[in-house]
């Protein structure tokens, strides 16, 4: 499932990232964050984890350095 996940973040990052407007307020990207919490928490805790920091990421949202 894990990888499944990262697959698909992979190729969001690869298709339809690139054609919308650059807005991430953190380091490392949303994206990456997502990959980088599945690979360290697996499929569950990271992809929830993921979901949170989206959530976070608005125009209300200071951002900066966030690493999973």
């Amino acid at each position: 499932m894990d990888r499944f996940l990262i697959k698909l973040i992979k190729i969001y990052k690869k298709f339809v990232s690139p054609a919308l407007p650059n807005s991430c307020r953190y380091y490392p990207t949303c994206s990456s964050y997502a990959i980088q919490s599945i690979e360290k928490y697996g499929a569950l805790k990271g992809s929830l984890k993921a979901v949170w920091r989206i959530l976070r990421c608005n125009p209300f949202s200071k951002g900066g350095v966030d690493y999973p």
